[in-house]
Order: structure tokens, then sequence, then C-alpha cells
């Protein structure tokens, strides 16, 4: 064995410092240095996420798409270490494998310490163009294959104490082949029993439900329900169903939509931090039969029980996949059938070498048409 002060020239062994000896390290230990962002080819922007801007790129070794997202890092805080928001979602993301949940293929890193890009599987379309650009609104049937694919998504989710915080339509991926996928883990955290205090508004406002609106700064998986009963409530009017301007806008389209939230139905009310700045309207109706006059019975009653103003109360995703509303007429569609939009295969078929110039030339002003209108519908949505 070599002596302490001689240098070290075994490959795969690693000096102990508390026992001053060689410690053979197993390949499952070894992590391989991050590739450079320069093995991808940039195509175009396709949106923003909470954290980061997200391009569509191509592999160029294997031809591949991906969702490329760019970190956002202040150089400051960065000095300070590696920031904990961007490694809460690289260590979430890498812990997933769910058909509903996006995935991470690999961190790459810039010619620039701070300069981070996570590559992601590249999925065709968001849910927020398809709604800004259907011809006419979601059958009842697509609306059942949509949401059962989100509750499926957010029970792998909350089996695993992730709460995403921030559900909403232009968060939810569709591939070209119909599939969900959850995206955008920005503000996603893991969780606890009991559950720790968390920033209370995080999440998106429309988004958001009633016990962080009133500053309660304990998260539970009820947070993200309540944002999938909103996604419902839209997929059916095919408009946002609370599209509130304020906080305090956003409390009274609740209550005008569900009543007036009291002790009685949901304990601890009165005691959440805003309730003690001012008083709510009395309004002892619930409208939801009033907002969806053609829905069923059982799915009315899925959407009461998404809207519980008391968070132990709310459904979860194992209770709402058990609704009856999914198994009565209309049935869920097939995922395939879900519309989408034809341009974003276009995008992937490269021209044939017989092809013209003119043909060419002709797809690429095509492409080029429809990205800018895609990110200008994505901005006049959600700016």
């Amino acid at each position: 064995m070599a002596e302490w002060d001689e240098p070290i020239r075994k490959k795969g062994f690693i000096l102990n410092f508390q026992t001053k000896k060689l410690q053979e390290v197993h390949d499952k230990h070894i992590i391989e240095a991050p590739r450079s962002v320069d093995c991808y080819e940039k195509l175009n922007t396709l949106g923003q996420g909470t954290y980061g801007i997200v391009y569509r790129v191509r592999d160029k070794l294997t031809s591949k798409e991906y969702a490329l997202k760019k970190v956002k890092v202040d150089k400051d805080l960065f000095r300070d270490g590696f920031p904990v928001s961007c490694l809460r979602e690289i260590s979430i993301l890498k812990t997933c494998c769910h058909p509903n949940v996006v995935k991470l293929k690999e961190v790459v890193v810039g010619k620039e310490l701070e300069k981070i890009y996570l590559v992601m599987e590249y999925c065709e379309q968001d849910l927020a163009s398809l709604l800004d650009n259907l011809e006419k609104p979601f059958t009842e049937s697509e609306v059942k294959c949509i949401i059962i694919q989100l509750l499926r998504g957010l029970q792998y989710l909350h089996d695993n104490f992730i709460i995403h915080r921030d559900i909403k339509v232009s968060n939810l991926l569709l591939t070209d082949e119909g599939c969900l996928k959850i995206a955008d883990f920005g503000l996603a955290r893991t969780f606890a029993v009991p559950s720790k205090s968390m920033t209370p508004n995080l999440v998106t406002l429309w988004y958001r439900p009633p016990e962080l609106l009133l500053g309660s700064t304990h998260h539970t998986t009820a947070v993200d329900m309540w944002a999938a009963g909103c996604i419902l409530g839209e997929l059916l009017l095919n408009k946002p169903l609370l599209p509130g301007k304020g906080e305090i806008a956003q409390l009274e389209l609740i209550i005008e939509l569900l009543g007036t939230p009291s002790e009685n139905i949901w304990p601890g009310f009165s005691q959440l931090p805003a309730i003690q700045n001012f008083t709510l309207r009395a309004q002892p109706y619930n409208n939801l039969k009033t907002k969806f006059p053609t829905l069923s019975q059982a799915g009315l009653r899925l959407l009461n029980f998404l809207f519980m103003y008391d968070p132990k109360k709310r459904a979860t995703a194992l209770e709402s996949l058990e609704s009856n509303y999914f198994k009565e007429p209309p049935l869920p569609c097939n995922p395939t059938f879900i519309p989408s939009f034809p341009q974003h295969r276009n995008f992937k078929n490269a021209p044939s070498s017989s092809s013209s110039k003119n043909e060419h030339s002709s797809r690429s002003s095509s492409k080029h048409k429809i990205s800018e209108m895609l990110e200008n519908l994505k901005r006049k949505r959600f700016d």
C-alpha cells in the first residue's frame, strides 16, 4: 500500500481520510461530466417557464428533438452556490418517471459557469395554445381524457411527496399522440408530514386556492387539486373559470361561484392571516349548477369535491379518478383523438432531397410564421 504522503496513482480507488486506506469506487458512484450545450442545435423558442426560457433543439448526434430549458441564474447569487430553485427542479425531475410527467434527459452546461440547461423530452404543443386555436371547444369525451391524464400525473407526484404548485394550462404539454405531460417544476417542492411553512403567493392567481389567497403558509397536495378543478372547469367552458385581476377580485369570483366560506364548513378559516384584515361579503349560494347547466350530477359532484373550501376535505387525485363522472357516457376518448396542430408535425419533416427549392423556401417561411403566431398567442394569454 502507498504511504500517506505519496501521490495516489491507482485508478478506481479513493483515499479515505478517516481510515487512511484506499477505498474502491464503484461505477454506480461515478458521475460523468455534463455535456456541452453545443451538442444541440437550437431551432426556435417555445416559451418561458417559471424559472427559465424553453427552446426546441435537435441533438446533433441523433437528430432527435428535445426541449431545452435555459435556467435563470443570478450571477451574484451563483457566487454563494448553485441556485436552490434549480437544484429542487433537477432533483425532482430526476426522480420522476411517469407517462404523464415530462422526462428530464440530462443537464448540460454552457461556456460560462452560470449557464445551465435542462434537456427534456419534446412535446409538440401545450394545452393553452390548443385552447386558443381550437375552432370549436373540446368535446366532453376529450375533456375527460385530458383530465384523467392530469389526475394520473398528480397522483404519481403526490404519492411521491411532490407538490407541483403551478398547475395551469400552459404547464400541461401534449404530444402529437395526445399524451399529456405535466411540466415546469420550477415551483415544485417535496413535502413531509407535518407540512412545513412555504411562501403562499407562488401559485398562478387564476388557479390559486382560497387558503393561499387568505395567507396560509401550509401547502398540501390540495393546492394542486384546486388547480385541477379550475382546469376541468376551463376545458368545459372553453375559457378561464376564475380569471381574477387581483387577489381580492379572485376571492370575489370564488365566493360568487361557491358561496361564502365559514367556520362551519372550513374549521380554522377564521384564523387565517388575511381574514383579519377584511370581511367577506355574504353569498350563501353554490352556483356551480348555474355555471355548468349541462353537466351531469356526477360531474357537478366531482367539481364540488375539487372545490371544497377546507383543504383537508378536498378530493385527492385517486378519489377523483374513481369518480363516476369518468364512467358514464360520454366515456373518455382515446388520447390519439385529441385535436392537435398539424403544423407542429410539419416542423419535424425536413424536405426530401427530391424537393424543389421553391417548396423548401415555402416550408421554411411557413414554419417561421407559425412559430411567431404561437409565441404571440402564449404571451397574449398569460401577460
